[in-house]
Order: structure tokens, then C-alpha cells, then sequence
């Protein structure tokens, strides 16, 4: 089991940055994968950008350039970070951490990123 607690979202205005954190706990050392995902208003649930397999990383186009991701490794707990730049109003959403352990799924709460015009 992984628990995944998400943190930073909020309100901000067009061409401002927000800094999301994920902390997972649990059986850290299996996961494989790791990321954040979106969902806005009426629309399916999108990868925003993860890491993958050999350490690799992968970003939606729509946040390449203006959304950094990394993390924070040690002995007892894996956090994940989103770096958000130039934040556009198409990128209000929730976000979603995800984890991957062997084939199963974790999902955190999900915060909201509301960005203003």
C-alpha cells in the first residue's frame, strides 16, 4: 500500500507559478512510478508530467518549458514536486499525485489549481 498526500495548490493569476508537493508513504520502495495527472471541468484526467521507468521523465506538451518536475528521495519517504511557471487559465484543474506499484495505481485527493485571467 502507498498513501499519497498532496499539497500547494490554490488561486493565482496568469503568469504566476505555484509549487505543488506530493509525499508518499508506505511501501515507497516499490513504486516504479510516479507523477502528477490533471482534471478540469468536463474533461478526462491527463498526465501533466512522471517519472518512469529508468529514472526518465515525461511531460504533457502543453507543460513543456513551463513545468519543471522532481523529487526528494530518502530513507523514509519519496516526495515529488511540480514546478509551475507561466501558469495559463487552461491549466485550472486538480491535480492528481500518482504512484505505480507493480500493476496497481495510487491516487492521492487531488488540490486545486485555479489560475485567473
Amino acid at each position: 500500500q502507498v498513501q499519497l498526500v498532496e499539497s500547494g495548490g490554490g488561486l493565482v493569476q496568469a503568469g504566476g507559478s505555484l509549487r505543488l508537493s506530493c509525499a508518499a508513504s508506505g511501501n515507497i520502495f516499490s513504486i516504479t512510478a510516479m507523477g502528477w495527472y490533471r482534471q478540469a471541468p468536463g474533461k478526462q484526467r491527463e498526465l501533466v508530467a512522471a517519472f518512469i521507468s529508468g529514472g526518465r521523465t515525461n511531460y504533457a506538451d502543453s507543460v513543456k518549458v513551463r513545468f519543471t518536475i522532481s523529487r526528494d528521495n530518502n530513507k523514509n519517504k519519496n516526495t515529488v514536486y511540480l514546478q509551475m511557471n507561466s501558469l495559463k487559465p487552461e491549466d485550472t484543474a486538480v491535480y492528481y499525485c500518482n504512484a505505480v506499484v507493480r500493476f496497481s495505481n495510487y491516487w492521492g485527493k487531488g488540490t486545486l489549481v485555479t489560475v485567473s485571467s
